[in-house]
C-alpha cells in the first residue's frame, strides 16, 4: 500500500539483519488478490488452512530480500480478511527459530469481506530448551461494533489458557493505554497475568507509536501508544524503543515500531 514498497523493505531488512532479531511481528500484511501465487521454500511455516501466499505478499517479499542479503528468517503469515476492496490483508510472524503455527480466529465475524473479521498468528517454539509461545495480533478498537475488542480479548485468552508457557503478545491493539484504558486496563487485569514492556523496562527510548490522525484514527491530535509488546513475567525486560520514527531509522508506516530487549 506504500508509495515506495521496495524503500520499505530495503529500510526494515538492513534493520533485521542489523539487531538480528528472534521474533518480528507485522500487521496490514497485505497482497493483491488478483495477483500470482509463490512458490515458497521450507522456511515458510504454514498453518493448517493456509491461505495461498501471492508473489507480491509484503512478508514473502521481504523474506525473499533477507535471504538475498545471506539472512533466513521462519515465517509466517495468517488472512484476516479483505482490505480496501483489492488486497488479502493479514497478520505476519518471523521468527530465527522453526516455528509451529496456528492462524485463530478470535472475531465474532468470519466473514472475509468484513473488515471486522480479526485472526491471530500464534507461534511456538523453542530457544535454549525454553518452549515459548510468541502472538503477531492486530485488535479491534474498543467503541467499534459495541466492544469488539473486549470480544476479541476474551477469545484470546481462551486459546492462551489452554497450554502453559512463555509467552510474548505483540501487535496493534488499537487502544491507547491512557485516552482508551477500558481496553488497555482489560489487558493488563487479564488472567493471563501479563507484563506490559514499556512500563517494566530498565531503559526505554521513546513511548508512542502513532503521533497523527491515521486511517482508523481520523482527527487524531494526540500521542497514542497503541502498539504493543506485552510478556509474561519470566521476561525481564531490558529495554523498550520506538524505531522507524524518523529520529532512529525512516519512517515505512503509519505506525512507528516497538523494538524490546529481553531476557
Amino acid at each position: 500500500m506504500e508509495e515506495d514498497g521496495q524503500k520499505q523493505i530495503e529500510v526494515l531488512a538492513k534493520k533485521i539483519i542489523k539487531e538480528k532479531y528472534d521474533f518480528i511481528g507485522l500487521q496490514e500484511v497485505n497482497q493483491l488478490i488478483t495477483s500470482s501465487v509463490a512458490k515458497l521454500d521450507n522456511h515458510f511455516q504454514p498453518t493448517i488452512e493456509q491461505q495461498a501466499i501471492h508473489q507480491d505478499n509484503f512478508l514473502f517479499c521481504l523474506t525473499e530480500r533477507l535471504k538475498e542479503l545471506g539472512c533466513h528468517y521462519y515465517w509466517s503469515w495468517g488472512y484476516n480478511h479483505i482490505g480496501y476492496d483489492i488486497y488479502h490483508e493479514g497478520i505476519g510472524l518471523l521468527s530465527k527459530t522453526p516455528l509451529k503455527v496456528g492462524n485463530h480466529l478470535i472475531s465474532e465475524s468470519s466473514d472475509p469481506a468484513d473488515y471486522h473479521t480479526r485472526s491471530l498468528v500464534i507461534g511456538e517454539t523453542k530457544i535454549n530448551g525454553r518452549k515459548i509461545r510468541i502472538i503477531s495480533s492486530h485488535f479491534s478498537w474498543w467503541q467499534d461494533d459495541e466492544k469488539a475488542f473486549a470480544f476479541e480479548w476474551q477469545a484470546l485468552e481462551e486459546i492462551l489458557m489452554e497450554k502453559q508457557s512463555s509467552l510474548i503478545l505483540m501487535g496493534d491493539f488499537n487502544n491507547d493505554a491512557k485516552i482508551n484504558d477500558e481496553g488497555y486496563d482489560l489487558v493488563k487485569e487479564s488472567s493471563l497475568k501479563l507484563q506490559d514492556a514499556f512500563v517494566v523496562a530498565e531503559n526505554t527510548v521513546n513511548e508512542y507509536t502513532v503521533e497523527e490522525a491515521i486511517d482508523g484514527w481520523a482527527g487524531n491530535v494526540a500521542k497514542l501508544r497503541i502498539d504493543y509488546v506485552f510478556t509474561s513475567h519470566d521476561f525481564k525486560v531490558e529495554s523498550y524503543k520506538i524505531v522507524f520514527d524518523n529520529e532512529n531509522e525512516p519512517m515505512i508506516s503509519d505506525h512507528y515500531g516497538v523494538e524490546v530487549v529481553m531476557d
